[in-house]
This record gives C-alpha cells, structure tokens and sequence, in this order.
C-alpha cells in the first residue's frame, strides 16, 4: 500500500483549512484516512502550521511520500532536517546529540531569521505610513496656502476701495 501525506480540505468556500494527513495514494482527498498529524491554515499571516513533529518524521521515515505543498510545510518545520541528520547517525558520521544540537541550532537560526523578517516588515509599514503622512501634510498645506489666497483675494473683491480725500489747500493767512 502506497501512502501519501497530503492536505484534507476543510472550511468555507474561498476559506479553507486543512488537515495534513496520511492517507493510502488510492483513497479521495477528503475521504478514508490512515492517520492525521496536523493541521495547516493558509488564512492567516504567517500561515498556521500544527504539527505532531514526531509522527510526521516517524511517516517520512517509513517511505510515505508527500504532497508538493506538504512537502514544503514539512521542510519549513524542519522534518527533513532532522531525517537528514537521522540518516547521518545511522551512517555513525556523528552521534546523536551531535544530531541533535545541530537541529537546535538550525532551528534556532530559522526563528531568528523569522524574527528579523517580521521586525523589518514591521519598520517597512511604520515608513509608509509616516511618508503616506508627510505626503498627506504637504498636500494639507498647499490646500491651506491656495484657500488662504482665495480668501484674501475675496476680501479684496468685497470691500469697496477706499476713496481718496481730497487734498487740503493750503491755508491763506
């Protein structure tokens, strides 16, 4: 029997969300499943990934093939990096807190990489925002300045001018 991992639909219409299980190649995609290990959320910013980490690495250990996307989930949480070093200690190029320790550390720089992204999206929105601002304050002041202008030149246009008085003559003594 050839499994799969793959995604179960779940969700409303144009909102989905699915379940990753492993299912036999054979059965429908929302039908009879084997085993389910997680669930996966596209709707939210960050994606939102549930994962029994061990049964996952336990099915790809065992020769269940992926689905593209689950492959992709799957690699994102570090289940091939692990199988990756798994296949090292069998292979007695290191140990298994070796083993470990390096799945520490690239799990560690992946979060810090994570963490750094979200910082720089982060101050990308807060620049937008104060430049759509500045833009919005120029355009508030030139709008200020022309119907200041207006004003002024209604003024003008509603007082009468003033008349001249005429000269006085210069007295006779």
């Amino acid at each position: 029997m050839a499994t799969r991992i793959r995604l179960q639909r779940h969700g409303r219409k144009s909102y989905a969300f699915y379940s990753i299980v492993i299912a036999d190649s054979r059965a429908p995609r929302d039908g009879k499943f084997i085993e389910k290990i997680g669930t996966y959320n596209p709707n939210t910013n960050p994606a939102t990934v549930d994962l029994k980490f061990e049964r996952a690495l336990y099915w790809v250990q065992q020769g269940a093939q992926p689905s593209d996307t689950t492959r992709n989930i799957l690699s994102r949480e570090g289940v091939y990096m692990k199988k990756h070093l798994m296949g090292g200690v069998r292979k007695g190029a290191f140990d298994e807190a070796t083993a470990e320790a390096r799945f520490q550390a690239w799990k560690n720089n992946r979060q810090t990489g994570l963490a750094n992204l979200k910082a720089k999206e982060t101050e990308a929105k807060k620049a937008e925002a104060k430049a759509r601002l500045d833009a919005e304050k120029k355009v508030n002041e030139e709008k200020a300045k022309a119907l200041a202008a207006k004003r002024e030149a209604a003024i003008k246009a509603a007082t009468p001018p003033a008349e001249e008085a005429p000269a006085e003559a210069p007295a006779a003594e």
